[in-house]
């Protein structure tokens, strides 16, 4: 026989073996997650933008990502891993040459993040079956990154990986806030973590350097002002207000990270340990000609396991341009 308690400690041990940086279990009462009705609250404001996607409803016209109940009522426990993306590469805001453009830094990797992390998670998730399926005939699983209906940083905070900062990014103590987050969702009721402290304090700095002033309260930003909105979902024209703002950017924004001092304190924030974190030394501070004389080919061929696929050609030109 293995207990709930025996089976959270395997899990956390099998992540730590998979090679993720941070694991941790939370609960899925919304009681206990007040931080999904901000969710609903941010979607009703619009400011989602044009990403409908997290606008999807159930057939009662509920937001699937604002309760569990709602995408899988048989999930018992949310398991949040965290994966330190850090590389060398310097920060946006330490560098400046007009004749180069900045991609964001979870997108300097050699791997796509959504395929290295699902296959780590994959990994946890051996792991529980095998040691729960006996005794839990029952059991169901389901993990995946970035594309479920949850709110990860909300269970990201109540797992104790950190605490939502006010640049809206989960930040933890010792590596910062360059994470991904994937989730393991499991219909065993094990026991949950603690959530992080909030440590941000009474600083506003990811606020005050926000050059589109995105981040219109403590916590919250209106993607419809982000740069990584702008030059990621937005689609179109970008809005002639923002141009001048985004600045050196052609693929998201780092800004309001690198100057968190939790990822400018010394012994924080370390690099990566992962290889497939390593920085493709071309796409760190690219030059602008580069960009603009690839063809759809280059263009398919560079990013082809890369999250600037997203942007499509198309929106890399537009931003470049």
């Amino acid at each position: 026989m293995i207990s709930l308690d025996q089976l959270a400690q395997a899990t956390i041990q099998a992540a730590r073996t998979a090679g993720i940086d941070l694991a941790g279990i939370a609960p899925v009462r919304e009681t206990d997650l007040p931080e999904l009705a901000a969710f609903s609250e941010w979607i009703d404001a619009g400011h989602a933008g044009e990403m409908k996607y997290l606008e999807k409803r159930t057939e009662s016209g509920e937001l699937r990502r604002s309760s569990l109940q709602n995408a899988a009522p048989w999930a018992r426990s949310v398991i949040v891993c965290a994966q330190n993306y850090n590389s060398g590469a310097p920060y946006s805001t330490d560098v400046d040459d007009p004749a180069r453009g900045w991609i964001s830094r979870y997108a300097h990797a050699r791997q796509d993040y959504h395929d290295s992390l699902l296959e780590k998670l994959r990994q946890v998730e051996s792991a529980i079956i095998h040691l729960a399926l006996p005794q839990f005939p029952e059991l169901k699983t389901w993990c995946y990154v970035d594309t479920g209906p949850v709110v990860e940083r909300v269970y990201a905070k109540y797992a104790g990986i950190g605490w939502m900062g006010r640049n809206t990014c989960i930040i933890n103590q010792q590596l910062g806030s360059w994470l991904f987050l994937g989730v393991i969702l499991t219909s065993l009721e094990l026991p949950a973590g603690l959530p992080a402290p909030d440590r941000c304090g009474s600083c506003t700095r990811c606020i005050d350097a926000c050059p589109t002033q995105a981040l219109i309260a403590p916590g919250t930003m209106d993607a419809r002002r982000c740069i990584a909105y702008l030059t990621i979902e937005k689609r179109g024209e970008i809005p002639m207000e923002f141009r001048e703002e985004i600045g050196h950017h052609v693929f998201g924004c780092d800004i309001c990270q690198d100057v968190c001092p939790w990822n400018r304190k010394p012994g924080n924030a370390p690099a990566a340990a992962a290889p497939e974190f390593e920085a493709r030394q071309e796409l760190v501070h690219p030059e602008l000609n580069w960009l603009a004389g690839m063809s759809p080919e280059d263009f398919r061929e560079t990013f082809r396991e890369s999250p600037v696929k997203r942007a499509k050609y198309a929106g890399l030109r537009r931003n470049v341009a």
